[in-house]
Formats: structure tokens, sequence, C-alpha cells
């Protein structure tokens, strides 16, 4: 779609990722003229951007893609348990074809400026091509690890080599064959391309600060029995799924680490293990809330890695001590911990010491410098805000929405923000988002908006805003259950932790996938309690 100087639409979604795409669908269904704003040259959110080697999903390819059309789930075939980024992309952009969405969407486009006006209930966008558009609704569906934190060492542009940051890697591919190349971060990404890289390079370095628990995918082809059994029985596993806690069935053990024998612990824990995946996390009931269950999880994992990598100390720094298991975001990896064995593979330990410096050769770290010919970033995201943040968001009397986050994101529900009316989130902070099954979430957050835009249709309302008061009794709870858990004691990206000078503040809601799904459509099904709707902005005042 090209660039337009002036727009009315009645509804602007910024981001073409899987939330902007299926919003752009339900909407075009109620009959509204939508344009989709996306800063990328094509359709994908994470996928089309996190192209780095090894790039894969850690939820099973079954149950990671639309629910809502069953001739979209039957034609669909994954051909990996576990799918890699590039089929991921090639699955949103078979949905974008079948649905026709790219003639609503503008790409190469990013939106700077979003303004409420309180006298005719309209926002005004604005963008990096100098397109003005006015729309009734404005939507976010801008994901929640988005914008790439890149580091700030000393001397960023002293470095004569190539740096590379994995949330934004080039779309024609990196050679790293034969070269000596460095990896700082030992997060998601770092974890899943090492081993990728390690089999290209000449010598890999990898930087760690904080070690991370990783679990084996075991990933296969996709077994033709397994995806007939899914594809049979659709209709109800995704309704399950839709009333699990994280949106994923994992068969979870509904039972305490601590109401067993230590032999019945240990093989609960291997078979999970074996198993592979996140489903490690539903060995036993308690994990996330109970430390000494959590502890026995934990020491079963380090334990794994000390078998697995042969040089103790090694083993010994990749092994997670300082957090719970699972209060950073699991990961899943192939062959991570073995990597390590490797000749043409070294780890430095940099918590103690860290970089102090990039040179025109490598870097600098105390009193020892390090060369390379390549440097990559896997220093992960502003999660779940920095997106919003960058965008200059006013609601009413001219409030920024930045200011307003200062000391930490304010939502109802995750979905909507009071003083910034007709402007919804999708899987926005306060909502389970990133501790769920993202497509999941996606689906629930679309329809529930859809429904709600179309009520206002259909009683002819212009306007709807989250009440301050509801807010902040939501952000109460979002805490209180966050905090009845061992989340807040890691230093995450989910409290904001990787940032520096992000308050720390626990940003998703914890209490589960279908709790939160049935407080949704209890708070509609009362007439959107919590929420102020209104007329159109002459009849207010008017009736005034």
């Amino acid at each position: 779609m090209t660039a337009t100087a002036t727009a009315t639409v009645d509804a602007a979604i910024v981001g073409a990722g899987f939330g902007g795409m299926y919003m752009l669908h339900r909407l075009r269904k109620l009959g509204l003229n939508c344009r989709v704003f996306e800063a990328g040259t094509g359709v994908g959110g994470t996928w089309y951007w996190n192209r780095y080697p090894g790039a894969r999903c850690d939820v099973e390819s079954m149950q990671y893609s639309y629910s809502f059309a069953e001739d979209l789930q039957q034609e669909w075939s994954w051909s990996e348990l576990f799918a890699g980024q590039p089929e991921i992309l090639q699955y949103a952009n078979h949905v974008a074809d079948r649905l026709d969405l790219r003639r609503d969407m503008q790409f190469e486009t990013r939106v700077t400026e979003a303004n409420f006006d309180a006298e005719t209930h309209r926002w005004t966008l604005r963008t990096d091509n100098g397109d003005v558009v006015v729309a009734k609704y404005c939507i976010m569906a801008t994901g929640c690890l988005s914008t790439a934190r890149k580091p700030d060492f000393p001397g960023m542009d002293l470095f004569r080599g190539q740096t590379y940051h994995t949330g934004h890697w080039p779309h024609e591919g990196v050679d790293l064959t034969g070269m000596r190349v460095a990896v700082i971060g030992t997060g998601s990404s770092a974890i899943q391309s090492i081993p990728v890289i390690a089999q290209a390079a000449k010598h890999l370095t990898v930087f760690q600060r904080t070690p991370n628990f990783s679990i084996p995918s075991r990933n296969t082809a996709m077994p033709a029995a397994y995806e007939q059994q899914w594809k049979t029985t659709y209709p109800e596993q995704r309704a399950a799924a839709r009333a699990s806690r994280t949106g994923v069935l994992r068969n979870p053990n509904d039972f305490s680490a601590l109401s067993v024998s230590e032999e019945e612990r240990l093989a609960i824990l291997e078979d999970r293990w074996q198993r592979g995946g996140t489903s490690f996390m539903a060995s036993f009931n308690d994990l996330v809330v109970n430390q000494q269950a959590n502890d026995y999880a934990a020491e079963f994992v380090r334990n794994k890695i000390r078998s697995l990598v042969r040089d103790p100390a090694t083993a010994e720094l990749l092994a997670p001590k300082g957090h719970p298991i699972g209060t950073k975001r699991i990961c899943v990896d192939t062959d991570y911990f073995l990597t390590y064995n490797r000749d043409n593979v070294t780890l430095v330990d940099v918590a103690k010491t860290p970089i102090a410096a990039m040179t025109e050769t490598g870097l600098k770290i105390g009193d020892t410098a390090y060369d390379f010919d390549a440097i990559v970033f896997a220093t992960g995201f502003d999660a779940m805000t920095g997106t919003l943040t960058r965008i200059d968001i006013r609601g009413r009397n001219g409030e920024s929405l930045k200011d307003k986050w200062e000391a930490g994101p304010r939502t109802y529900l995750g979905l909507m923000t009071a003083g910034f009316p007709n402007m919804f989130l999708i899987t926005g902070p306060g909502s389970p988002s990133v501790l769920s099954n993202m497509i999941v979430s996606i689906e629930q957050h679309v329809d529930w908006v859809a429904d709600c835009i179309a009520h206002m249709n259909d009683r002819q309302l212009d306007c709807i805003e989250a009440d301050r008061a509801e807010e902040d009794q939501w952000v109460l709870h979002v805490n209180e259950v966050a905090f009845k858990t061992l989340y807040p004691s890691a230093n995450s990206w989910y409290m904001g932790a990787n940032v520096p000078g992000k308050p720390l503040v626990f940003m998703p809601y914890i209490g589960g996938v279908g709790s939160y799904r049935q407080t949704c459509n209890e708070v509609a099904a009362q007439g959107y309690r919590g929420f102020h709707l209104a007329p159109p902005a002459r009849q207010a005042a008017a009736a005034e």
C-alpha cells in the first residue's frame, strides 16, 4: 500500500505481526475501514525481525498457529515438532495471502506520534514517511519483544569488524565461516544461536554475565500420526489450551514436588527432561510458588549441565544459581551445553569483571584484550513497554504515555490504559502475554477488542476509556498475584531488569490464561465493567 499524505480510517493498527494481522481480519468482518502500519517490509512481527541462526519457537508447532479458521488449521502442515523462524515466517505470509491482508497494510512505515483529540474522540497518527492519519480507534499490536536492547559500551563506533544484533539480523543472512566471533549474552537467542555459530566459526567466544536454565527441545521432524491426532481433535485441544494456565497443553502433574519420595521426584524430572521442551516446568504444580520444590528442579538441571559439559569450571559457570528455575523465561535448546565441549568454543565470565570497552579489534575485559572479526549482541529487548514508549503517544489533556508509565506500566486488563480513550493494547502489560502461548493470548485479545467495537457500533457509542480506579485495582491485583510466586525474585526482563534505569515492576499477569479470559469475559458481559462508554462527542455535548 502506498503512503498517503492524509487519510481518515475507522481503525489504525500499529504492527503487522500475528496480532495486527488477526486484528485487521476481525475488523474487516465488522465492515471497518482499517490501515495497518508496519516498520518492516513484510508481515510476521517477531518472526520477521529475528532471523538469527537457530531461531526457533519454544511452543510446539501444532499449538503455535491461529485457531480462528478451521481451513487454515487443516491446510497448513509443519515440517518439525518445533518450527524454525523461516517456516513460521512462511506461515505468516501464507495467512496474509489467504486473507488478502496486504492491501490494507503500509510497510516500511514507522508510527512516530499518536495524539487523542477529546473534542472529536479521534486519534491523529503521524509516521516517519510524513503520513497523517485520523482514526477512531488506535490499536497497538506492536508486540512484546520488538525493540532490541543494544549495549552502550565505550568505543562502540571504534570496532572495525562486523556487528550484529540477534533481534535485527540481516535478512540476506550472515556467513561467519572461518571467523573469530564473539557472542555477548546467554539468554534465549544466544542459547539458540551459539550451537549454530560454533559450527561455522573458526573460534567462538561467549561472554556471559548471567547463566540461564535451558531444557533440550528434543526437536524432530513432525510425526505424521502426531499431526493427524491434533488435526482431528483441534476443537477439544484448542478449548483446553484456552482454559489452561499458560495456553500450552503440556500434561501438567497436579501435585507437589514435596508430596512424593526423592526417588519418584527424580524419576518424574528425568521423564520431563527426556521429553524435552518447556513441559519440564509442569513436572509438579508448585515449582514457581514453593522455593523448596523449585530447588529440587533447579539442582536437577544444574546436575544435567555438569554431566554434559566436560570441563568442571565451565560447567559451574553455566549452572545458574542466582534465580529460581522458571522465573526467567525457561529456554529450550538443541545441543547448547554440549557446544562448550568443542575445541573452538570459549566461555568468558563477565559477571565480576564486565566488558570495559569495544576497541578497533574487539573487546576489552579488565586488562585483557580479545580480537574478533565479528561481534554478535544477544542482549535482548526492551520488553513489553519499550516499543510503545518510543512512540510519542498522548491521550487526554496531552498526557504522555511515557510519563504515565515512568514508574512502570499501568493498564486495565492489559487492554487499555486510563486517559487514553479508544486506544487498545494487544497483549499489553498486565495481561498473560509473554507468560503464555502468544498466539492464544493474541487471539483472545483481538476477539475481545473486536467484540467490544461491535458492541459500541450496535449502540452508536463512540468512545471507550478505562476507569482510573479500576486500573489501580487491576495493577494492585497483578502485583499481588506476582508476589505470591517466585517470579519477582529474579532480575528478569519480566521485571525490566535488563534495561538500565527501567523501573523494576513485574509486567505480565501471572494469574493464568484461563482465569484471565474468564475475567475479561465477565467484564464484557457486565456491560464492560470498569470502562466508560460514551456517545459521539457532539451528542455528549448536546446532552449536557
